[in-house]
C-alpha cells in the first residue's frame, strides 16, 4: 500500500489516513511541540530582556561610551536612522522603570520622551495598553494589580531559579520534539 502521493508541484505528500497512524495523534504531537516552542520563545525573550537590562544598567553606571554603537543600538539607546518603534519605546520604559507602571504613566513618559511617537496614534492609551499586553504575551512583562485596584505592568527579569526551570523544560521539550519527528518519519 502506498502512503505517499504526488502533489501538483511534483513533490510528495504523506497520506496519514492510509498510513494507519491516527491523525489525532500527529495533530496532538504537533500541538504539544508548538506550545513548547512558544514557551521557549517567551523564555528566550525574557532572557534577552534581562541581558539588555543588565547592559543598560552598566551603561548608566559607567557611561554609554563603554559600549559600542552596535551594542547601544541593540539596547535601544542609539537611533538607527528610522522612526523608533512604539513597542520598542514601551519596552525601554518598562525596562528602565524601578517599579510597575500603569498605561497612563507609560503614555505620560512617552509624551515626555517623544511626543511625535504618540501623535501618530488615534488613541494612545489603547495603543499603549495593547503593547503592554503583548509584552506580557511575549513573556517580557508581567501584569499586576496595584493597591488601588489598577492594572500595572513590570519588566520581567530572569533569576537563577528560572534558568533551572528553563533547562529542565528544554530537556523535556527536546525529548518530545524527538518523539514528534519519529512519528512523522514512520509515515
Amino acid at each position: 500500500m502506498e502512503v505517499d502521493r504526488n502533489t501538483r508541484d511534483g513533490g510528495r505528500e504523506m497520506d496519514l489516513r492510509a498510513s494507519g497512524v491516527p491523525v489525532e495523534q500527529v495533530v496532538q504531537a504537533a500541538h504539544d511541540e508548538l506550545l513548547q516552542l512558544m514557551q521557549r520563545r517567551a523564555e528566550i525573550m525574557k532572557r534577552i530582556g534581562t541581558v539588555k537590562q543588565t547592559i543598560a544598567g552598566l551603561a548608566n553606571l559607567f557611561g554609554e561610551e563603554v559600549l559600542g554603537d552596535d551594542l547601544l543600538e541593540l539596547i535601544d539607546r542609539k537611533p538607527n536612522g528610522r522612526q523608533p518603534g512604539f513597542t520598542k519605546a514601551c519596552r525601554a520604559l518598562l525596562m528602565e522603570a524601578r517599579r510597575p507602571l500603569g498605561a497612563r504613566e507609560v503614555c505620560g513618559d512617552l509624551e515626555k520622551r517623544d511626543p511625535a511617537l504618540l501623535a501618530r496614534h488615534k488613541d494612545p492609551l489603547a495603543s499603549v495598553t495593547t503593547v503592554l499586553n503583548r509584552l506580557v504575551d511575549y513573556g517580557e512583562a508581567r501584569s499586576l494589580t496595584n493597591d488601588r485596584g489598577r492594572r500595572v505592568w513590570e519588566w520581567v527579569s530572569d533569576s537563577a531559579r528560572n534558568s533551572e526551570v528553563q533547562n529542565s523544560e528544554t530537556r523535556n521539550s527536546d525529548a518530545q520534539n524527538s518523539e514528534t519527528q519519529q512519528l512523522a518519519s514512520r509515515h
